[in-house]
């Protein structure tokens, strides 16, 4: 029984607060949480849950982490935020330094922005300007992949999937984009003629308006967590290259070593032309994002009219959420995140397995640290996320998903109750 202050909060939730995807007077459960620390979420009826999310992926390193802390303690001392128009600080050029050494050699223009979807505008502007410099203002539309996600802004939601996208009520608001089909191709298998053909014939006859390609390398994740052949992603660059189309690669869910790589880019390997940051770049502490072009794109930019590059967010190159991000990488290169990652994948592999043999399950994948249970029919929030919590876990599915994505720093135990968690609540769905 919640007490009467807990009460509180909920019915206050309940009557002004909207969340993710939801109605204001939702029937879906809310769950206050009251603190969390490593893998564990305090809810404030004295549970404890096993956190399978990293809060969306983010909290690459756990909650609370004392270095992370640290980091935003000091900066605070200094200062919180100060407008980066006209004025510069340390945490966003050591944060820029730090980037540097880590992403695609080519890439070396930094725009700091606010969140993923702002990070997929701001590269979608960039390509757009930067063909106008070019005196090719005709190409101002973009290739992108069916299955994908890249965000909830207009300019985002216009690569979004049409159809499992989540944005299909503002199709008719958005900008008309080109859609191929994903490749049949799994990931660790080679691209087939077949599976390039699509992007080859839209190329060969459209790349006197298309801008740029835009993609998830290697793992389409909130469109699907569907994992494609790092052979495609080759052949996709090599055809940007053919044509004179940019390649975007959206790295906001598979950044700093979702996948097994420090970048899924890695897989194939390639470098973009221009490439979204996000999520863990602050370990989960705050928003940011950045958008990183190469030389070739930032110049061509600045030599054309109106000669610098049009965005510029208020909260620009925050310097808490720098100062974190920083912090969070050094501690991400420091610790041995490759084999911890490994060892996760192993792991989710052989414990998950059982869903397999489940009637409700379509299909069971694991690539680095992401499991995915796929159901043969779509949950009901409503009740999998109580028999979630029950179990003494935090796992959020959508759609046919049931997936984890915990930090890296998981044990092996809690792992293992994860799983074992996943297998007795799909076991309950219906069939």
């Amino acid at each position: 029984m919640n007490d009467p202050a807990t009460q509180r909060l909920l019915e206050i939730d309940r009557a002004h607060i909207w969340h993710p995807y939801s109605a204001m007077h939702s029937e879906l459960p809310v769950f206050p949480v009251e603190s969390a620390r490593g893998v564990r979420l305090y809810l404030a009826d004295g549970r404890e849950l096993i956190d399978g999310m990293a809060s969306w992926w983010c909290a690459i390193h756990g909650y609370n982490h004392p270095r992370l802390n640290a980091a935003l303690e000091s900066q605070l001392e200094r200062m919180a935020h100060v407008m980066f128009g006209g004025l510069t600080h340390e945490p966003a050029v050591s944060l820029v330094e730090t980037l540097l050494t880590i992403v695609p050699e080519p890439l070396q223009s930094v725009f700091i922005c606010d969140s993923g979807s702002v990070a997929v505008e701001v590269a979608m502007k960039m390509a757009l300007q930067y063909w106008q410099a070019r005196g090719q203002g005709g190409k101002q539309r973009f290739a992108t992949l069916r299955g994908g996600y890249h965000g909830d802004t207009l300019g985002a939601m216009s690569v979004c999937d049409p159809v499992t996208g989540m944005h299909r009520l503002f199709t008719s608001v958005l900008a008309q984009q080109h859609f191929v089909e994903r490749p049949r191709s799994r990931f660790g298998e080679p691209c087939s003629d077949e599976d390039i053909a699509p992007l080859a014939q839209l190329f060969a006859g459209h790349h006197a308006e298309i801008a740029a390609l835009i993609l998830e390398p290697v793992v389409q994740g909130a469109g699907g967590m569907y994992f494609y052949s790092a052979d495609f992603l080759r052949r996709a660059r090599e055809l940007c290259d053919a044509h004179g189309i940019l390649l975007i690669a959206d790295e906001i869910a598979t950044g700093f070593g979702r996948s097994g790589k420090l970048f899924a880019c890695e897989h194939a390997p390639i470098a973009p032309d221009i490439l979204c940051l996000g999520k863990a770049l602050t370990g989960g502490y705050l928003s940011l994002a950045a958008t990183i072009a190469t030389t070739e794109v930032s110049a061509t930019i600045d030599a054309g009219d109106p000669g610098v590059f049009m965005h510029g967010p208020t909260f620009m190159g925050n310097p808490l959420a720098c100062a974190v991000a920083r912090a969070s990488i050094e501690l991400l290169l420091e610790s041995p995140w490759a084999a911890r990652i490994e060892a996760i994948e192993r792991q989710l592999g052989e414990a998950l397995a059982p869903c397999r043999d489940l009637p409700q399950v379509a299909e069971v994948r694991v690539l680095g640290a992401i499991g995915v249970v796929e159901m043969k029919r779509p949950v009901d929030m409503r009740t999998i996320s109580r028999q979630f919590v029950d179990a003494g876990v935090w796992v959020r599915p959508f759609g046919r998903l049931v997936y984890l994505m915990p930090a890296y720093v998981i044990d092996a135990a809690d792992l293992d109750r994860l799983c074992a968690a996943v297998t007795e609540v799909v076991a309950l769905q219906p069939r």
